[in-house]
């Protein structure tokens, strides 16, 4: 956060955390929860938009939940092999001073994280997975740094042209703080059924929307106050190489170990789906349904393989590495997800089931402001994805393979 506020200042970056987070708590998609006709419920947010906008809208929807979820699992793995590095510069810098050359490759780390999910993929569901969040700052000691109101400002080394660029960049990278809204309907399931349970919904999205932009307004204006126009993209491996190194390095241990149980939670559902999808195709299909057991000798592992599941899998995993081993951008990768996430799953598809729900006409004031805010949100969501590619094209162009 404190390093997008850099890039646009404290009135922008607070500006449009407040907006993007009020916009989050409009609560338009809790109503979708139930069809107000029948009341039947909608388990899951595909569910609720084929039953409000028809199957078109649904295979949209699907392919805008995917193409977030695998954005996740790539901007994870990059993430995870980051925190790893990290550990091994610090220890580099501690033993052999900060003046050592302690370059490594995060290639290493990338292929070690795929190959213990190709392993632990195999397992056919995982209720429970991923451990500890651990919400961590960085507290340490600094000097007067030089902020701004509107962000680093244009001089020597950065022309006008680039700060809209970067500007646009962070743009994305805080509105992928609101993906959650993928699984709200998922979440709203869990509570138990009532008159009152949209009530609830709408307290809690109220609640988690306060919440959020507290706690990253907070994140952004202490991280810009203390880093100034230095605040770097990821603070544990900018600034993270100094006493007490330890700290640093326990922050990014349980960074990776979290990354790696949030992995198999995002694809777990995508897995599922396919699999779903290609057992109704091809029922008869031996090498699709049929499932072995494994044992050794006496010992019954309680794990069974299916050729399909263990093929389909592991090249699901081993094109998710390649991806991140072809774009180890992580800034830029949370940037595009952002983008294209936001607007779909946050604001275009609640405001047309809203709207369809509530047979709201065209040509009404109510109609025309749902409007404004859906096409508003949109050129945001266009910005940000023109800033995330114009920072792939600038990362390639610096780019050293190591």
């Amino acid at each position: 956060m404190e390093f997008r506020a850099a890039w646009m200042g404290y009135w922008g970056g607070n500006s449009l955390n407040i907006c993007k987070h009020h916009i989050l708590h409009l609560s338009l998609l809790a109503e979708c929860y139930r069809s107000p006709l029948t009341g039947k419920r909608n388990y899951t947010y595909m569910q609720a938009v084929q039953a409000t906008l028809g199957g078109k809208m649904y295979v949209a929807c699907g392919v805008a939940q995917y193409a977030l979820q695998i954005g996740l699992i790539i901007g994870y793995t990059i993430a995870a092999a980051i925190s790893m590095v990290a550990i091994q510069q610090s220890h580099c810098f501690h033993r052999r001073g900060h003046e050592a050359s302690c370059q490594f490759s995060h290639k290493p780390y990338m292929i070690g994280m795929g190959l213990f999910e190709m392993v632990v993929s195999q397992y056919p569901t995982l209720e429970k997975c991923g451990g500890s969040r651990l919400w961590h700052q960085l507290c340490l000691l600094g000097h007067g740094k030089r902020t701004t109101l509107t962000g680093i400002e244009v001089g020597p080394g950065l022309t006008a042209a680039q700060k809209m660029w970067r500007m646009f960049r962070a743009f994305g990278d805080m509105l992928i703080c609101c993906s959650y809204s993928a699984v709200l309907i998922e979440i709203q399931d869990t509570l138990k059924s009532s008159k009152s349970e949209i009530k609830v919904m709408k307290k809690v999205d109220m609640m988690t929307a306060l919440i959020m932009t507290f706690f990253y307004l907070l994140c952004a204006c202490f991280g810009y106050a203390a880093f100034g126009n230095n605040a770097h993209g990821n603070m544990l491996t900018g600034f993270g190489f100094f006493e007490p190194f330890w700290l640093i390095d326990l922050a990014n241990i349980f960074i990776a170990m979290r990354l790696l149980g949030a992995y198999q939670v995002l694809t777990q559902p995508v897995f599922v789906a396919a699999e779903s999808h290609i057992r109704k195709r091809w029922p008869k299909s031996k090498f699709i349904t049929r499932e072995y057991p494994i044992s050794i000798g006496k010992i019954n592992l309680n794990l069974n393989i299916n050729f399909f599941r263990l093929t389909w899998r592991t090249m699901f995993v081993v094109i998710a590495n390649l991806l991140a081993l072809a774009l180890p951008f992580f800034n830029e990768v949370l940037a595009f997800r952002g983008a294209i996430s936001y607007w779909s799953l946050t604001v275009y598809f609640p405001v047309n089931m809203y709207i369809a729900q509530n047979k709201i006409s065209c040509k009404t004031l109510r109609w025309f402001g749902l409007q404004a805010m859906n096409l508003a949100c949109l050129l945001l969501s266009l910005a940000a994805a023109c800033g995330s590619i114009e920072g792939f094209g600038e990362a390639l162009h610096i780019f050293k393979p190591k």
